[in-house]
C-alpha cells in the first residue's frame, strides 16, 4: 500500500504485506496471504526497494503487515534497509513466533499486537493448538523490550463475549499493557461467512478500560 493513515496511529506510512500466517482466523481480511505460495502477482522485494526510495522524505514510515510478518526469514534484513533508508519501521504481528520477534524488536519503533481471545481460549480463534502460550510470550518479549505498542482485539459476538473481554482485559493488565483497542470484526471481505451480529461501542462491559492509559472502541 503506497500511503496509509490507519496502519500507523499519527504516522503517514507504506504498508508492506507479507506473505504466510501459520494461524487461521475466520475473520482474517488478507486471506490470500495465509499461504506462504507465491503467486506471480507479488512484487520481489527489489521493487518495493525502489518505490521507498521514491518516498524518501515523503513518508515518515514502513509498516511490515501481513498475513503475519515474523515468519518472513529475511524480516529482520529488510527492516535494516528500510532503516538505512531514513525511515522508521512499524510492525503488525500476532505473535506466532516469539524468536523472530525478540529478533527484530531492536530494529521496530511500534507495533500493533494482535490479541485474539483469552491465552487459553486462542484455539477457538486461531484453530492452532498452543497459539496462546506463543502469542503470550510474544506479547511478554514486547512488553520487556520497552518498545511503543497498542494491543488491538477484533471482537465478532460469535467469537468473543462480555465475559471473555472482561478475561482479556484482566490478561492484559497483569502483563503490563497500557494501551488497548478493540475493533469490531467486519464480516465483508473475509473468506468465511460469520453472521450478522456485530459488536458496537455500547456492548463494551463496564469498566473494561480500567486500569489502561488509553482505550478506544474504533469503528
Amino acid at each position: 500500500m503506497p500511503l496509509s493513515t490507519v496502519d500507523w496511529p499519527d504516522q503517514l506510512a507504506a504498508v508492506v504485506f507479507t506473505r504466510g500466517c501459520p494461524w487461521d482466523c475466520p475473520y482474517c481480511h488478507n486471506p490470500h496471504l495465509i499461504s506462504a505460495a507465491l503467486d506471480g502477482s507479488e512484487p520481489a522485494w527489489d521493487e518495493v526497494r525502489a518505490f521507498l526510495r521514491t518516498r524518501i522524505g515523503l513518508l515518515d514510515g514502513v509498516v511490515f503487515s501481513g498475513g503475519e510478518p515474523t515468519v518472513q526469514r529475511c524480516l529482520s534484513d529488510a527492516m535494516h534497509e528500510t532503516r538505512a533508508m531514513g525511515f522508521e519501521v512499524a510492525l503488525h504481528t500476532g505473535g506466532p513466533s516469539p524468536e523472530r520477534l525478540n529478533e527484530v524488536l531492536p530494529l521496530v519503533d511500534w507495533v500493533g499486537f494482535d490479541v485474539k481471545a483469552p491465552f487459553d481460549e486462542y484455539e477457538r480463534v486461531t484453530r492452532v493448538a498452543d497459539s496462546g502460550g506463543r502469542a503470550r510470550a510474544s506479547l511478554r518479549a514486547l512488553v520487556a523490550s520497552g518498545t511503543p505498542f497498542e494491543a488491538r482485539t477484533t471482537v465478532h459476538p460469535d467469537l468473543l463475549d462480555g465475559d471473555a473481554l472482561n478475561l482479556i482485559a484482566d490478561e492484559l493488565r497483569a502483563e503490563g499493557v497500557a494501551h488497548w483497542v478493540l475493533q469490531p470484526c467486519r464480516s465483508e471481505g473475509t473468506r468465511e461467512r460469520l453472521s450478522g451480529a456485530r459488536f458496537y461501542p455500547g456492548d463494551v462491559p463496564e469498566g473494561l478500560g480500567d486500569g489502561f492509559e488509553s482505550f478506544l472502541v474504533r469503528g
